[in-house]
């Protein structure tokens, strides 16, 4: 009685080529399960952005000279400190037509946005160009020790007559 009969293996694919084949399957497989895996890890690490103190001392008064806009704490801080006749104010270096920095141009006496032309005066008052309304301005004072203490997190808007405010300028009489 013979065996039972097995059907020919088709001519076109060897043992080989299909091991060859599944292996490589496999190892794709493996790598898109990986790379997945991967994805859904990085959710558990999520991004942090280190911002700058939003409180920070900005040295003695009688380091700011009338008339000039001291650009020392623009690029850290966002800030710039003008200085006039009467006292100290703290200016915002965002524009509030869409958010730019504006340049101060001391040979014009004026901060110049670059993305679309809006003008300020050094008061922070919006006199060109598209943008609404003036620069905000930040809370200021003096602190313990007799320096300049700007606190970014109160905003005073002049369109609301919050530049009335004490503390949105600090006086030096």
């Amino acid at each position: 009685m013979p065996g039972p009969s097995f059907p020919e293996a088709p001519e076109g694919i060897s043992r080989r080529s299909f091991i060859t084949w599944l292996s490589v399957g496999w190892l794709g497989f493996g790598a898109a399960l990986g790379a997945g895996l991967t994805a859904v890890g990085r959710l558990f690490f999520p991004n942090v952005t280190f911002e700058p103190p939003q409180q920070f001392k900005a040295g003695f008064p009688a380091e700011y000279g009338a008339g000039k806009v001291d650009e020392r704490f623009k690029k850290k801080y966002g800030v710039w400190l003008v200085r006039n006749e009467r006292g100290i104010y703290a200016l915002s270096t965002v524009c509030t037509h869409l958010g730019c920095t504006p340049n101060w141009l001391d040979g014009e006496q004026k901060f110049k946005c670059p993305c679309h032309g809006s003008g300020f005066y050094a008061t922070g008052i919006n006199f060109e160009g598209p943008a609404p309304r003036p620069l905000e301005r930040y809370k200021i004072g003096l602190a313990e020790d007799g320096q300049v203490f700007v606190d970014k997190m109160a905003k005073f808007k002049y369109e609301m007559g919050q530049w009335n405010d004490p503390n949105s300028f600090l006086e030096l009489v």
